[in-house]
C-alpha cells in the first residue's frame, strides 16, 4: 500500500495527491502538520525523511522524498501508457526533466512568497515575487508559442506529462503569495486545461473549472 506523508496546504504534497488521483491509485495519508506544530521536524518524521521536508512517500519497503522524484517514480511504476514520463523517447524525457527543474524554481519563489504571507516565514518576499514574475513570463511565452502550434501542454507531446503536474500547484496558488496571473493569458489557459484532466482533484485555494466535472469522465488521448 502506498502511504503519503502529507500536509493538506502544501503545494508539493498536492501535486502528489493530484497525480495519484489521475492515476487512480489507492493510497493512505499520514497527516504531518507543517504549521504551526512543525511535525515535519519531529524525531518521528525525521526517521522517514531525515531532511525534514514534505512530502514523503512509502510503497512497500521503498521510501522516497522530494515531490518531483515521487512523480517520476509513480509515472514509471504505475502509468502503463508511458505518457506521463516518456522513457521511450530520450528527447521528450529530457524536456520533461528540464521543466521539472523549472518547477523547483517555482517552489523557491512563489512557494516562498506564499510561506511568507500565509505562515509568516521570513523571506525577502519582494525578491521572491520579482523572480516569480520572471519565471512566469518565460513559461507564458513558451505556452503561447505552443498554442500557435495547437499544442496544449508544456512539453512537446500531444498529452500532458509530469512536467505539467510538477509546475501546476504553485502557479495556481500564486495569488496566495501575492503573485498575480493577470498578465499571463497563456498560463491561465493552460491552468484550465490541467483542471479538465480526468482525475483532477482540488485542494484549499484550488477550484475546478465549470466544466471540470464533465471532463473528468473523459480519458486523456495521445
Amino acid at each position: 500500500m502506498i502511504t503519503l506523508y502529507d500536509y493538506e496546504l502544501s503545494g508539493n504534497c498536492y501535486k502528489v495527491r493530484l497525480f495519484l488521483s489521475i492515476l487512480k491509485l489507492e493510497y493512505k495519508i499520514e497527516p504531518v502538520e507543517f504549521y504551526p506544530s512543525r511535525e515535519h521536524k519531529s524525531e518521528k518524521f525525521l526517521k522517514i525523511n531525515p531532511l525534514g521536508q514534505l512530502p514523503a512517500l512509502t510503497d512497500g519497503d521503498l521510501v522516497l522524498r522530494d515531490a518531483q522524484a515521487i512523480l517520476v517514480y509513480l509515472a514509471t511504476q504505475y502509468d502503463k501508457t508511458g505518457y506521463w514520463y516518456p522513457i521511450a523517447r530520450s528527447d521528450l524525457m529530457a524536456e520533461v526533466q528540464m521543466w521539472i527543474a523549472f518547477a523547483d524554481s517555482l517552489t523557491s519563489t512563489i512557494s516562498a512568497a506564499r510561506l511568507h504571507d500565509l505562515f509568516f516565514f521570513e523571506f525577502d518576499v519582494q525578491s521572491c515575487r520579482d523572480r516569480a514574475h520572471q519565471l512566469l513570463k518565460i513559461l507564458d511565452e513558451h505556452l503561447w508559442f505552443r498554442d500557435l502550434k495547437g499544442l496544449q501542454y508544456i512539453c512537446s507531446s500531444l498529452h500532458p506529462t509530469i512536467a505539467d503536474i510538477a509546475c501546476f500547484p504553485y502557479i495556481v496558488l500564486a495569488d496566495e503569495g501575492g503573485v498575480s496571473l493577470e498578465d499571463y493569458p497563456a498560463i491561465r489557459r493552460w491552468v484550465d486545461r490541467v483542471k479538465r484532466l480526468p482525475g483532477f482533484t482540488v485542494m484549499s485555494g484550488v477550484f475546478p473549472t465549470s466544466s471540470a466535472s464533465e471532463s473528468s469522465e473523459k480519458r486523456v488521448s495521445a
